[in-house]
């Protein structure tokens, strides 16, 4: 007599997809993040035309999923970071092979600066939190209603949490010193990421309609 071996079954739901995509989009905006841009007068880092999206992944897991399961994939998110700067550092540490070559540009590249690291750690934690607590907290007066309300108010609030304290905490090692340039960087920053999910609403909106219908999702009744 054969027995079938026994697996843990592996439930149906799109949550770990986004979470692996909400993740990957803040650990390759770290490493951008670390080279300072100007465009024109505007002040930014590389990271400014990637980080949004993650703050659309945020409201998709946020509207969908609620504030314990976005909370989850924030703090998976920054202890993922945590862990990925380690080894970093441990890679940069061992010591090189004789036939590589590229030892100073991988140390440069990777070994991110502690300050960058923590900038992008507290801002990514506050933001992202403000903005799941800002949508989850609307959502229980608005329902089902008023869903751009709730996208943009979010957004706002966790864009400006998470552009402020990066900014401060970030500005002097990436060569921003003085006030009108750090004043310059936290506009522009929160800004450009709010209107780029101003601007990308539309498919904010087609996701989470495809995540609740492919999810069973129940609407709360209003009785």
């Amino acid at each position: 007599m054969t027995t079938q071996p026994a697996y843990v079954p592996v439930q149906k739901s799109y949550y770990p997809v986004l979470v692996a995509l909400f993740v990957a989009i803040y650990l390759i905006s770290n490493i951008t993040s670390t080279k300072g841009i100007t465009l024109g007068p505007l002040v930014t880092d590389g990271a400014f035309f990637l980080f949004p999206a993650a703050y659309v992944i945020g409201d998709v897991l946020s509207e969908c999923y609620g504030f314990k399961a976005a909370r989850r994939a924030i703090w998976t998110g920054f202890f993922t970071t945590i862990l990925a700067v380690i080894a970093f550092y441990i890679a940069i540490w061992l010591p090189a092979a004789d036939f590589y070559e590229h030892q100073e540009q991988f140390a440069l590249v990777l070994g991110l600066v502690p300050r960058i690291v923590l900038a992008s750690l507290c801002g990514y934690a506050i933001g992202q939190l403000l903005n799941a607590w800002a949508l989850t907290a609307m959502k229980k007066r608005t329902g089902e209603r008023s869903l751009w309300q709730r996208l943009i108010g979010s957004t706002i609030v966790g864009e400006f949490g998470d552009t402020l304290v990066f900014c401060l905490i970030a500005a002097p090692v990436i060569g921003i010193t003085t006030t009108a340039d750090t004043i310059n960087y936290v506009v522009v920053g929160f800004i450009w990421k709010t209107l780029v999910e101003v601007l990308v609403m539309p498919i904010t909106y087609a996701v989470i309609a495809w995540v609740k219908k492919h999810e069973n999702y129940v609407p709360a009744s209003s009785n």
